[in-house]
């Protein structure tokens, strides 16, 4: 149990970051839901949650100022910050040879907020895991990272900055705070605009274990990092049924 443990989980008004709010709160954990711009989202998922003692929090990407804000918010609010699970991010599809349509402009936007996003969050809440004694991040990455098939090429090289930055953060903050990256393939969302239900399946049918990821297998992961693997970090966990193998 995480009982008067407090987790904040970027990106959890919707997908495998509302899973991980439900989970938490399962567990005793009082949660930030944030959102960017799912505000009636993360209200309605509140009201859901069992316990007390929870917020929902603006948490954009590409705001460092409202990062600090933030954190200041959470140290007056709740006085501690132990778990941050960083799920929020966005992408968009655009085939790999078409680099028309990938401008520079547009690469450096997503890698901005996806990479970017996450490492400026992380930075302004930082003292306050680093007060926890056991502080943890984690960071929802993706195959895309290393196996340099996501949905496009800068959501690819993002993830993929986002595993190193996991790295090189652990071995920095070890043993205050630890880092782990939870890696799925493609998952049964909405995230990637232009991807049907009936595409991730055939993918699906195609590994080794033959069927889908969902929401809440991510999300059971996440949990475990905190509940379980209390020795793992700097390291990355696939949740992707072996379709990377």
């Amino acid at each position: 149990m995480l009982n008067n443990q407090v987790v904040l989980v970027s990106g959890g008004s919707n997908g495998i970051g509302a899973d991980c709010v439900r989970q938490f709160a399962q567990q005793g954990a009082r949660v930030v839901i944030g959102f960017n711009r799912g505000r009636d989202r993360a209200d309605a998922l509140i009201r859901e949650l069992p316990g007390q003692g929870h917020a929902v929090m603006h948490v954009p990407l590409e705001d460092s100022a409202a990062h600090a804000a933030i954190a200041q918010s959470v140290e007056q609010s709740f006085g501690r910050l132990d778990i941050l699970v960083n799920s929020a991010g966005y992408t968009q599809r655009i085939a790999h040879s078409d680099l028309d349509t990938l401008t520079p402009e547009l690469f450096n936007q997503l890698l901005t907020a996806n990479a970017g996003g996450t490492y400026s969050l992380t930075r302004a809440l930082m003292p306050l895991l680093k007060q926890s004694g056991a502080g943890l991040v984690v960071n929802v990455s993706s195959v895309a990272a290393f196996a340099g098939s996501g949905s496009n090429i800068a959501y690819c090289a993002a993830k993929a900055a986002m595993d190193t930055m996991t790295i090189a953060l652990a071995r920095a903050f070890g043993p205050a705070v630890r880092f782990v990256c939870v890696s799925p393939a493609s998952v049964d969302t909405g995230f990637v605009q232009g991807r049907s239900r009936e595409e991730i399946e055939k993918k699906a049918a195609k590994s080794p274990l033959g069927r889908l990821v969902v929401p809440h297998d991510v999300a059971l992961a996440v949990l475990a990092c905190a509940t379980h693997l209390k020795t793992a970090t700097g390291t990355r966990i696939v949740i992707d049924g072996g379709a990377s193998l």
